[in-house]
């Protein structure tokens, strides 16, 4: 019989809380040996060669992508093929990472002795501290788990999920310790969106500037420039910004001072705007305008003359946002 659907979501549950609990396991269990292994990849001038066998072998596919994906060159490499013809690929400048549950798969044997006599050091995933691999390996990285997720503790479930995990973990602090930037990433996903969003610089969002306002003008004038330039007047007398008003300027003017409109715009203006150049990424302009409150920013150059204004509603248009 079906079983009902509160004890179906019950066992998603267990298996989430599971698994979760594992990835926090290992994460407390993290030491030095990560250290030294994220030092080795970095220090490899070859490529990451990186192999495991069935479950193991599928994660193994997945972290070479990432590494790829982040910086760092990798392949995946299958050991069985390794043996016929595929250990081509591997250079001796060139760094293994191996994944294993229990460190003694037979399967991977044969490419663990070819990458010995190659001399490339083996970075090991492994459930096995006391195994073969992790004896071999140069750095083994403890993917012990207390139980698997399958309720008979056979299938492979909480152990990918830490193997998985831990292989993020060698990702993301390679790609910190190489300086691995957003524009580097944009550069690797020039395709579809994600490619188009990282690479949209403020240049080609921002509006050309249009009137400024002189510092000795009134606020009835700034009302008017407001109004004309979508809650932004830049206050300027030599094409340099001295400041800017914001419709919020305004409206807290408004509240406190009855004849605000006669009062010089100088006396008002934010003198030290937040700005963007041209060449900033949309999306560090997004991010400013998100930290500091507001919703267009000055677009200034290397010498401080105006040369636009970036509003938030282009930037989302855009999908920078």
């Amino acid at each position: 019989m079906p079983a009902e659907p509160a004890t179906l979501v019950e066992l998603g549950r267990r298996v989430l809380r599971l698994e979760a609990a594992a990835v926090a396991a290992v994460a407390d269990r993290l030491d030095d040996r990560f250290a030294r292994a994220v030092r080795l990849l970095a220090d490899a001038s070859g490529r990451v060669i990186v192999s495991g066998v069935g479950k193991s072998g599928l994660i193994a596919r997945k972290l070479a992508a990432t590494l790829t994906s982040t910086g760092t060159a990798a392949t995946y490499l299958h050991p069985i093929d390794s043996l016929h013809g595929d250990l081509g690929i591997v250079g001796r400048h060139d760094v293994a990472i191996l994944l294993s549950k229990s460190g003694e798969s037979q399967d991977l044997f044969g490419l663990i002795g070819s990458l010995q006599r190659l001399g490339v050091p083996i970075v090991a995933i492994t459930g096995g501290g006391d195994s073969t691999l992790a004896r071999i390996a140069a750095v083994a990285l403890d993917g012990s788990v207390a139980e698997e997720a399958c309720p008979h503790d056979l299938a492979p479930t909480a152990s990918t999920t830490v193997a998985l995990a831990l292989g993020d973990a060698l990702a993301v602090a390679l790609l910190e310790v190489k300086g691995f930037r957003r524009e580097d990433f944009a550069a690797l996903h020039p395709g579809g969106s994600l490619g188009r969003t990282l690479l949209l610089r403020v240049s080609d969002v921002m509006l050309r500037p249009g009137r400024f306002l002189a510092p000795e003008a009134t606020m009835r004038e700034a009302v008017v420039s407001l109004a004309h330039d979508r809650g932004l007047a830049m206050v300027s007398s030599d094409g340099r910004l001295d400041g800017v008003l914001t419709t919020g300027d305004l409206t807290r003017l408004a509240e406190r001072d009855p004849g605000f409109l006669v009062r010089p715009v100088a006396e008002v203006m934010t003198r030290t705007p937040k700005t963007a150049g041209p060449d900033d990424l949309a999306a560090a302009a997004v991010g400013a305008m998100e930290r500091h409150g507001v919703i267009a920013l000055p677009v200034v150059d290397d010498r401080g003359a105006i040369v636009g204004v970036v509003h938030l509603h282009d930037l989302m248009r855009a999908g920078a946002v």
